[in-house]
This record gives C-alpha cells, structure tokens and sequence, in this order.
C-alpha cells in the first residue's frame, strides 16, 4: 500500500494568510517503473538494405547534415563479453525463488516464464528483472524478498561464474579482445580519430563497470564519462546519461550516435533526435552473423542500421561521417 504525503503551504492573497494542503501519493518502489517497457513501432517485415561487401544493414537511410559529435555505446553485449551467459545464471536462479513459493508449476513451466520476463527487461537496470520476480512471487503467494536482495545474490552467482575470465584479463593471460565483440578497439579508436567524445552506459551497477572498462582495456576511450547502475536505481538511467550529455554540451540530440544490443538505449537515443546502431552481436560464437532475436527486436523499436559487430568499422564511419 502506498503511503500518503500531506505538504502543507501558506499561500497569502490580498493581505489574508491561507492555509492549503495537498496530497501525493509516495512513488512505489515495486510498481513506478522508471524506465519504459520495450515498445515496437517499426512493422518487422520493414525492407532493408545491405551496404555492398558489407553486414551493416540500413533500416532507414540516414543522411545527417553534420557528422555525429556525441557517440553513446552501452557496455554488455555491445562492446563487453565478459558477461556473456548470464541469463544461464539469472533465470535459474529465478526458478528456485519461485519454487520456494511452494507454487505446483512443473520446473520448465517456472524456466519458461522467468526468462521470457528476463529478456523483455533486457537493456534495463537489473533491479528491474528483480522488482518483476519479487511481483511473481507475491502472485504466487509467497512474501518476497526486497529486489535488492535477489540482485544481491544474483551477482553473488554471476561473479563465480565469470572469476576465471576476469582473473585472465587482469593477470595478461588472454587478449582483451577476446572477450570484447569483434573489431570494438578499432572502431573506438577510429570514432576518437573523427574528434567525436565517446561514452559509455550500463545498467550493471557502476561498480563492476568500472572495474570490467579497464580490464578490457577500454578506460582511455571514455575516461570520466563511463555511467552505471547506482544504488538508488531511480536516480540513473541511459536516458538521464543523453539529457546530460546534451545540457552540459548544448548540442542538438542531431549530433548524437548511439550504439546498443538492448532496446533501451536506441528507445533513449531515438527520443531525442538522434541516430541509433543497433549492435545484434553474438555473443557466444562471436560469428560476425547478427543474432536474429536481437536484430528483430533492434529493429522494432526503432533502430536505423543494424550491426552483427564492428568488424566492417571503417564502412560505419564513413557511412556517418559522409557530410552532404
């Protein structure tokens, strides 16, 4: 139940004090959702193009009148692999929560579902998919744990299963680029080259963000302008990231490229007027072949081009950086 606030005020009007009051309801941390939820507005079988010799897919033809001065990139699956995986931690983990609800659901019923809600929250802060278990599991009669808490046990997972190949990163044993999609270095590199100021926005928390950029050895490419999940979820979000990007610099949302795998971030970037890559990586084989479920849904809400990765970097640039 939400509670109630009563803010009193003393309002003077022709020399007599008046007193008024107002009621607002406090903003419900399990309900007030932040973020938009994954909205399609382009019909899926809208025709596209392939740019010659190339796997850059044109959804709508951009033809900007200034080169891009701002460029966005989320972090997982857009330029990290470090994570890859993690929904073989997050959804199972999902399913023992519900199970303990005593709920009769047979177990693959339980696994459907959760990642079926996982995924549609994908691009999101992670607080979200939990704030949607801690809903499941009250619908099934149990008294859930505050979302915080199941975060808390979901990174405790995660981070088992992703020790090994953080620890190979930080002791030299493996190549960075292993773990980032292909042609990531070359294409922050050459967008550095055009002058353009390069950020980053995650919704894993800020911490391991951090921490992941510099061990991918990305840190020089966007120092002091890497953004991550916070502990007051409400506070941060991609879209407050481009607000900022475009009130501390006063550009036109025009000049701003954004790069992502998850529809938050071209939703953010399309809002303001700004062109949107999505990345469709595939993240496991690192094929250079665009995952079909993220290119459908990238181009659902919006995306202009679609990428499989950055192995044809040098076509994304000049495809941008062509000024009529």
């Amino acid at each position: 139940m939400r509670r109630l606030l009563i803010i009193f005020l003393a309002l003077e009007c022709e020399g007599k004090t008046a007193l008024a009051f107002f009621l607002l309801a406090e903003r419900d941390p399990v309900t007030d959702y932040r973020e938009e939820d994954y909205r399609r507005i382009v019909d899926p079988s809208t025709s596209t193009r392939l740019l010659p010799g190339t796997g850059i897919e044109i959804v709508h033809d951009v033809k900007l009148p200034e080169p891009p001065e701002h460029v966005l990139f989320d972090f997982d699956g857009t330029l990290s692999l470090i994570r890859e995986g993690w929904p073989d931690v997050m959804v199972p983990m999902m399913v023992e929560v519900l199970q303990a609800t005593g709920t009769d659901e047979p177990p693959q019923q339980l696994h459907a579902m959760a990642h079926a809600f996982v995924m549609e929250l994908n691009g999101k802060q992670t607080m979200y998919q939990m704030i949607r278990l801690a809903e499941e599991v009250s619908r099934r009669g149990g008294d859930p744990q505050e979302p915080s808490v199941y975060k808390d046990e979901y990174h405790r997972r995660l981070m088992l299963r992703i020790r090994s190949r953080r620890e190979e990163l930080r002791s030299g044993r493996v190549s960075p680029e292993t773990r980032l999609v292909p042609g990531s270095v070359a294409l922050l590199t050459a967008l550095r080259e055009t002058g353009a100021r390069l950020y980053l926005a995650s919704g894993t928390d800020e911490q391991y963000v951090h921490e992941e950029v510099a061990l991918l050895g990305l840190d020089s490419f966007c120092a002091g302008r890497v953004y991550g999940a916070v502990e007051d979820y409400r506070s941060f979000s991609k879209a407050v990231v481009i607000e900022r990007i475009l009130e501390t610099h006063a550009v036109r949302g025009a000049r701003l490229l954004g790069f992502g795998d998850g529809y938050v971030e071209i939703q953010n970037v399309k809002a303001v007027g700004g062109t949107a890559v999505g990345v469709a990586s595939d993240e496991q084989g690192r094929s250079g072949v665009p995952d079909p479920w993220k290119r459908e849904r990238l181009m659902g809400v919006g995306a202009d081009v679609v990428v499989p990765d950055f192995r044809d970097f040098a076509a994304i640039l000049s495809y941008f950086w062509k000024v009529d």
